[in-house]
Parts: C-alpha cells; sequence; structure tokens
C-alpha cells in the first residue's frame, strides 16, 4: 500500500477526489483492484471508499455507524448543513445568470467576468449576489461587485467546489464535489425529513 500513501493521506484528510480536482487520481480510484487494496487498509480504521450516485467523485465514508461514528457524523452533517442553503441559492443563482437549462456540473467553466457583466445589466441578479455574498458562509464585507464575485469564489475554491486550473487566468472549473453536495441534499430531504423546504421553497426546483 505504499504506491497508495499519498492517496489515502489526502482521503484521510477529507479530500473529494473527481476527473477535475485530479485526473490521475481519479482513474486510478476507478480501478476495482485498487479500491480493494485501499478498502482493506481503510476496514481496521472504520472506513471505506465511497461515491455518489453517478459516480463523479470519490471520498470517505464510515464502515459501520457505531458510537463514535454517528457522533463524528453529527457533528460534520451539522457543519455541512450550515453550508447547504448558500450552496443551494449559488447553484441557482448561477443557473438563472447564465440563463442554463440544468445545474453547473463537473468540468463546467465559470468566468467571474460573465457574472460580473450580467449583474450589471439585471439589478435583481446585483441584489441577489449582494444577499449571497453577505452570508457567513462567504463572508463578504464590501459593497463592491468585483469584490464580492472574488470572495464568492475564492470561498467556492477553498471548499473544493470550484478548481483554478492557472492561477494568473480568472477562470474556474466544477468539481465533483458539487454533485456529492447534490446527492447529500437529497439524502437530507428524503431521508432524514429536515426542513428544507420550509427554509428555502426556491431551490426545490433545483433537486
Amino acid at each position: 500500500m505504499i504506491e497508495q500513501g499519498p492517496l489515502l493521506e489526502r482521503l484521510l484528510a477529507g479530500d473529494f477526489i473527481c476527473a477535475v480536482s485530479d485526473e490521475a487520481a481519479f482513474r486510478h480510484l476507478q480501478d476495482e483492484s485498487i479500491r480493494e487494496q485501499i478498502d482493506a487498509y481503510l476496514r481496521p480504521l472504520n472506513r471505506r471508499l465511497a461515491t455518489n450516485t453517478d459516480g463523479t467523485v470519490y471520498f470517505l465514508a464510515w464502515l459501520r455507524l457505531d458510537e463514535a461514528a454517528r457522533e463524528q457524523l453529527s457533528r460534520q452533517l451539522g457543519d455541512t448543513v450550515g453550508s447547504l442553503m448558500p450552496m443551494l441559492e449559488w447553484l441557482q443563482w448561477v443557473q438563472e445568470a447564465l440563463g442554463r437549462d440544468g445545474l453547473a456540473g463537473p468540468g463546467d467553466v465559470l468566468k467571474p467576468a460573465d457574472f460580473s457583466s450580467r449583474c450589471e445589466d439585471h439589478q435583481g441578479l446585483r441584489e441577489r449576489l449582494e444577499r449571497l455574498a453577505s452570508d457567513p458562509f462567504f463572508g463578504s464585507q464590501s459593497d463592491q461587485l468585483d469584490a464580492q464575485l472574488k470572495q464568492v469564489f475564492k470561498r467556492l475554491k477553498e471548499h473544493g467546489y470550484l478548481q483554478q486550473p492557472h492561477a494568473d487566468r480568472q477562470y474556474y472549473v466544477v468539481t465533483g464535489k458539487i454533485d456529492y453536495l447534490i446527492d447529500l441534499v437529497r439524502f437530507i430531504r428524503d431521508e432524514e425529513n429536515l426542513p428544507i423546504e420550509d427554509q428555502a421553497p426556491t431551490q426545490q426546483s433545483l433537486l
């Protein structure tokens, strides 16, 4: 397992591996024998390799939900729930700003300049961005359009939802973690009966 060491370290640290974030590692994990080796190593740690419904992203999950695992999962879910509503609002905002029929997905290229020009032409989009950027998850304290967009994209990159292929070029690529987020929201809505509908009725069309 020595050759899998760096990849295991990333997974154990909470990384999400997809074709955008690391194409070579993603192809590696598509090999069933490699996945079996990794699962064998993880079994004593009560962890396992998991993927989302469409197989676009790999991450670690618990093997058995014992009491300790449930406590940690509950804390992780509590942290994640705080980002769900602003992320759903961002997805809807992107969809409307770009005039798309569907959500942004892995591999989609997003350019802050495109959103800037659309906000300048549509006051409603501009006002929604201002509310979105000021959400604690994004944390913008500026009233300037470009600064708000910069902060939103920065936070999405920090949380692994976007990848910036070149630091000196202002475009970003959506990662597979977006698919994981959507699957998580559907799970919470359908299985856990948390009040997603009550908090954000406009987001239901996204799911």
